[in-house]
């Protein structure tokens, strides 16, 4: 079992017991322009100061948040004004078109508040909607279709976070992104490639090839992007909030989702979706009570279901706070975390959907009792034989130490895409905000006219029961959100915030937030080694996805003997994060290099 936990602040100035695991790469969070391509703006992946902060993926959209906090906004007026300015910079991974979750720490109640702005089915999906005489469709063709299209959430949700804990009207929030999708961007070699991977399919949809194919081709890093009709598209939201979905914008967007617009002669067949549009209008996010754990007698916050995110995290910790060897065993405490992730993964796929249409048990996953029955299964010697069947948290397995029994793997089919981001406000707020369109580029259907491309967040549900009731809780429905694994973490020491994170990757958001949080708190690696650090991800599979940095490293020997099977994967994950230091100094971690580098910025530098 690990120690008890450090004082605060430790999480930051913690001694390098996790060297073992971040070092052996040569990665640094010092690595942050080199051999940087032509046309991507300055980029800082560590800042420290006061005042308040935001880290984000991108420069442009860390610099519409610190607009916000100079003006004397707040942290939810910072998130929303860099989460409207990546749907500008990063219109493949989130934006107008998609949703995604929300945490905010309020330090005028001390308490970690959600909402969920998860996308919504149409009120006509039923659970066969992905089927065909008894089978699944084609994957490939659900994800390019206007049938994976769920109603919007950012729009409701943006308006919302700024109404309950903002200080500036959603005019003044929406400003800079207004003004970024009018004057342009300068495109980087990440936005260039991701165009260039989804080229085949945007060209099929005549209004997505005109907006990001101009002169039929991807744009050039160094030239300046354009998207003025996004900037239309952002004034009306900022002058008339999320109802300005109740009219002809609404109905433009059920329109391309229910009969997508296809380009004459083009080979693709795309399928009709059933969006309409009372679906759009009739959206409305969800305040939810936040997962909860305690890990090193941190406590953790995460998103309840809908997401996985906050009870697969939290039940995985709560197994490694009983499981791992503590002592700074960086190995040990990194095949503790493996085995648990492997665990919370198999109740994660039986358990988790949309809560109002399937009993989730939270409060049973996340218990510490459910927690000893399933690390009393992790031999710090050897591995489960994986994938492991899920427990039963309902404690019908009886108090001891029931045998593990492996099943069948579902699919994982989740898309790696979305984006994170945190801020953080002179009072003392906290936002951790993961947002997302699903797939690069999500169905690849920009409504005409209106700038911005429609999730395909729809493809999240499962297509159709894996095994005997495996995947039931999380089958579409008519208003259901499907299963997400986005998890927007904000971490409290005595009750002040500690740590605010999160990452985009499909299901590897889960375990990359994992690791970041035992690599800290556990392990003491300062937050900006724990973040350059090379990746894995278990998600209750034979073998461990690795990133290249991985392989050779002192833990992947240690681990290889104790029987842990790792395949390479070239990425995983690009985390945004905070901290708040012993001295009362604010701290801002971005990705030093994955997809391209992130951009931290604080209020006031010092030290």
């Amino acid at each position: 079992m690990l120690g008890s936990r450090k004082p605060r602040g430790a999480l930051a100035l913690g001694a390098a017991a996790g060297a073992l695991l971040v070092c052996a790469s040569g990665l640094s969070a010092a690595a942050d322009d080199r051999d940087r391509p032509p046309g991507s703006p300055d980029r800082s992946p560590v800042a420290t100061g006061y005042g308040g902060a935001v880290s984000t993926v991108d420069p442009d959209a860390t610099a519409a948040g610190m607009r916000m906090l100079r003006r004397g906004g707040t942290a939810a007026d910072a998130a929303v004004a860099a989460a409207a300015a990546l749907g500008v910079t990063e219109p493949y991974s989130a934006g107008f078109g998609g949703g995604g979750y929300l945490l905010y720490y309020s330090a005028e109640d001390g308490r970690v508040h959600t909402l969920d702005a998860r996308e919504t089915a149409p009120a006509a999906m039923g659970e066969d909607a992905f089927t065909e005489d008894g089978e699944p469709i084609p994957f490939r063709e659900a994800v390019t279709s206007g049938l994976s299209v769920g109603a919007p959430g950012a729009p409701a949700a943006w308006e919302r976070a700024v109404d309950t804990w903002g200080r500036k009207s959603l005019r003044q929030v929406m400003r800079p992104a207004i003004e970024l999708a009018e004057d342009g961007f300068t495109v980087d070699a990440t936005f260039r490639d991701q165009t260039a991977a989804n080229a085949g399919r945007f060209a099929d949809f005549p209004a997505t090839a005109e907006l990001f194919l101009p002169g039929g081709a991807p744009p050039e890093p160094g030239t300046v992007f354009r998207n003025p009709d996004l900037a239309e598209t952002y004034r009306a939201f900022a002058r008339d909030g999320a109802q300005v979905l109740d009219g002809p914008l609404g109905r433009d967007v059920a329109a391309a989702a229910a009969d997508p617009p296809t380009a004459p002669g083009t080979g693709r067949e795309v399928r009709p979706g059933l969006l309409t549009a009372a679906d759009v209008a009739g959206y409305a996010p969800v305040r939810r009570d936040p997962a909860h754990v305690e890990f090193q007698g941190l406590d953790v916050y995460g998103m309840a279901p809908s997401s996985s995110g906050g009870t697969t995290v939290g039940e995985a910790l709560a197994i490694v706070d009983r499981s791992a060897p503590g002592d700074g065993d960086g190995a040990g405490t990194l095949h503790a975390a493996l085995e648990a992730s492997k665990l919370a993964f198999a109740d994660r796929n039986a358990y988790i959907g949309d809560p109002a249409f399937t009993d989730v048990p939270v409060r049973a996953l996340l218990s510490p009792e459910y927690a000893e029955r399933r690390a009393c299964l992790i031999d710090p010697a050897s591995v489960l034989p994986a994938p492991v069947a899920p427990g039963d948290p309902s404690g019908g397995d009886g108090n001891g130490c029931p045998a593990p029994v492996a099943q069948p793997a579902a699919p994982d089919t989740e898309g790696r895409s979305t984006t994170h981001l945190v801020t953080a406000d002179r009072w003392g707020n906290v936002a951790s905000f993961t947002l997302s369109i699903e797939q690069t580029g999500g169905s690849g259907i920009t409504v005409p006219g209106r700038g911005f491309l429609l999730n395909n967040q729809l493809t999240d549900f499962d297509f159709a029961a894996s095994g005997p009731g495996a995947g039931e809780a999380n089958l579409p429905g008519p208003g259901k959100r499907p299963r997400s694994s986005m998890s927007p973490t904000i971490v409290l020491d005595d009750g002040a915030p500690a740590m605010a994170l999160g990452s985009p990757g499909g299901a590897t958001i889960i375990t990359t937030v994992l690791h970041v949080i035992v690599d800290t708190a556990a392990l003491g690696t300062p937050l900006p080694d724990a973040v350059a650090a090379p990746r894995t991800s278990q998600r209750n599979a034979p073998e461990t996805d690795a990133e290249p940095g991985f392989f050779g490293t002192p833990a992947e020997k240690e681990l290889t003997a104790r029987g842990h099977a790792f395949s390479a994967t070239p990425e995983i994950g690009a985390v945004a994060a905070l901290e708040y230091l012993e001295d009362g100094r604010i701290r801002a971690v971005a990705e030093p290099e994955r997809r391209g580098g992130g951009h931290a910025e604080v209020l006031r530098p010092g030290g």
